[in-house]
C-alpha cells in the first residue's frame, strides 16, 4: 500500500511497516496516511521487511517483534547491519510489555519502544520525533540504580 493522493511529494516521508496482522498494519497506514502524509510500504512478513530494507532507504521503520519466521528482532539486527536503512529510526510496535524485551531491543538499535495497543497521538507524535530527529545521534539511555 502506498498513499500518493494530493500531496506534495516534497513533504511526504517513506514510512515502512511491518507486523503480521493485516489489521495492525492497516490501522497504522491509515493513521501514517491521514496525520503525516506519509507514503506507506507494508510488509507482512520478516523475509518481506528484509527485501524491501535491503533495497530501499525509509525516513522510519515501524517493526512488530512477535512475527513467524526469523521474528522481529532478527530483522532488528539484519537492518543494522547492513543495510540502506542503518541510521533508519525503528519504532518497535509490540504487545510484549516487558523490560527485557525493551531492552533487548533498544540494546539491537531501536530507537523508540511503543506498546500495543498504540493510541493514534501518540503513534503520530512518536513518528514525527523520529523523523524530525533523523541523523542526529541517538539520545543516551539513563538508568537509575
Amino acid at each position: 500500500m502506498t498513499a500518493h493522493k494530493g500531496q506534495n511529494k516534497a513533504m511526504r516521508h517513506r514510512v515502512l511497516i511491518v507486523d503480521d496482522e493485516e489489521s495492525m498494519r492497516l490501522f497504522l497506514a491509515r493513521v501514517l496516511v491521514s496525520e503525516l502524509h506519509a507514503e506507506v510500504t507494508l510488509a507482512g512478513t520478516c523475509e518481506q521487511a528484509l527485501h524491501l530494507v535491503g533495497n530501499y532507504a525509509y525516513d522510519a521503520i515501524l517493526l512488530d517483534l512477535l512475527m513467524p519466521g526469523i521474528g522481529g528482532y532478527e530483522v532488528l539486527r539484519e537492518l543494522r547491519r547492513a543495510s540502506p536503512n542503518v541510521a533508519t529510526p525503528v519504532i518497535i510496535v509490540s504487545v510484549l510489555s516487558d523490560k527485557v524485551a525493551q531492552n533487548r531491543c533498544m540494546k539491537a538499535g531501536a530507537n523508540v519502544y511503543v506498546v500495543k495497543p498504540v493510541e493514534r497521538n501518540t503513534l503520530v507524535a512518536t513518528v514525527k520525533a523520529q523523523i524530525a530527529g533523523r541523523g542526529k545521534p541517538k539520545a543516551k539511555r539513563h538508568e537509575h540504580r
